[in-house]
């Protein structure tokens, strides 16, 4: 990693909200050159699929394949965070290059403190109704959804909130403001 980033944008929301879809938009606004999309869940993932003989890719996307596996893989995260709470912190942002980094999938108190305890962050929380995440493919699961990879954020502040309920005149108007919020740090940087 080189002097670190400039910008750090924490998303965080609830399972079928749209955070993947949401952060790979302002990605976009951002361009490649400037900012990486970090994972969390990517080390995690990785770790956990060599370790059960799974597909890696197809944990990373929002496929049934994921769903399938989910309450197993926060059990396992769960024991490795027990052992080093900022485990899976440290080696999603140790190849972490560019000056804008958006963490994709902040879940627990301590994925948000391990970066607001070392950056300037701005906490976004994308949000979307029952009904719209159940169009998603969303339903309640007992273990899953009122664990604290689901919950851990829920009483958090946010500095943004992403409302995701599919107005995209909304969504493009709060990814303005999330573009013009990483800038204006860029340029104080410079």
């Amino acid at each position: 990693m080189a002097a670190g980033p400039t910008v750090v944008l924490l998303f965080s929301g609830k399972r079928k909200s749209g955070k993947d879809y949401v952060v790979t938009k302002l990605a976009e606004v951002l361009g490649d050159m400037n900012c990486e999309v970090l994972r969390l869940s990517g080390p995690l993932k990785k770790q956990y699929a060599v370790e059960h003989n799974l597909d890696f890719e197809k944990l990373l996307d929002s496929s049934c394949y994921k769903e399938q596996f989910r309450s197993s893989m926060i059990s396992w995260g769960e024991a490795k965070r027990r052992e080093d709470p900022d485990f899976f912190c440290k080696l999603a942002t140790k190849e972490a290059s560019r000056p804008i980094w958006i963490i994709s999938d902040v879940r627990r108190k301590t994925d948000l403190s391990y970066f607001t305890a070392r950056y300037k962050t701005t906490h976004v929380r994308v949000t979307a109704s029952e009904e719209t995440r159940a169009t998603r493919g969303w339903s309640f699961v007992s273990g899953v959804d009122d664990a604290e990879s689901e919950c851990g954020m829920d009483n958090e502040s946010f500095d943004i909130v992403v409302d995701n309920d599919g107005d995209t005149e909304i969504l493009q108007k709060t990814l303005e403001k999330l573009k013009q919020i990483a800038q204006t740090k860029l340029n104080k940087s410079e």
